[in-house]
């Protein structure tokens, strides 16, 4: 399910301020591209959660992550993930992804 049909999606996350961007994430995004038939939902997670690792980006890693489970990633090939990426994207950036990672794996 595209993100923006739960709730907390990106138009009532901020809508308000910007609703142009929270409707290209809906819209676009979380439906077009992600409904897309090119990949599978389990390896667009895949690559989402790399990138945002690779990028830095912890702030949504926490979401991704979940949405990774919820499209077939195991705990283990997330952790796998993280560790790979050690090597390619950074030491520093691996261990801020484990730090969002311990949280939500451990959550459920």
């Amino acid at each position: 399910m595209p993100e923006g049909n739960q709730p907390g999606g990106p138009r009532e996350q901020f809508g308000d301020i910007a609703p142009a961007l929270a409707g290209y994430s809906e819209d676009v995004l979380f439906g077009q591209v992600w409904e897309g038939s090119d990949l599978s939902a389990r390896d667009r997670s895949l690559i989402t959660v790399a990138g945002l690792i690779s990028t830095g980006s912890t702030e949504q890693l926490a979401f991704h992550l979940g949405r990774a489970r919820e499209n077939g990633l195991s705990d283990e090939e997330l952790i796998g993930t993280i560790t790979h990426l050690a090597f390619y994207a950074g030491w520093p950036k691996a261990m801020s992804a484990l730090t969002v990672a311990r949280t939500v794996l451990t959550a459920n």
